[in-house]
């Protein structure tokens, strides 16, 4: 994440993904917690939507 504008669009993926409750990304932590139902979407389709946008996801 580089800026402000990158948190608002990542937090976007709530309301562009069905089955995700929750998006909560910090810039001051580099990080981003989503909470989804695993019943309408997949942690690989998550994946390729933060990939999609142009960020790289990294285990913890």
């Amino acid at each position: 994440m580089h800026c402000s504008a990158c948190v608002m669009k990542l937090e976007g993926l709530e309301d562009d993904l069905p089955g995700v409750k929750r998006a909560e990304a910090s810039y001051q932590k580099q990080s981003m917690l989503v909470e989804y139902d695993d019943s309408k979407v997949s942690e690989e389709e998550i994946r390729k939507a933060i990939d999609e946008l142009g960020y790289t996801v990294e285990d913890l």
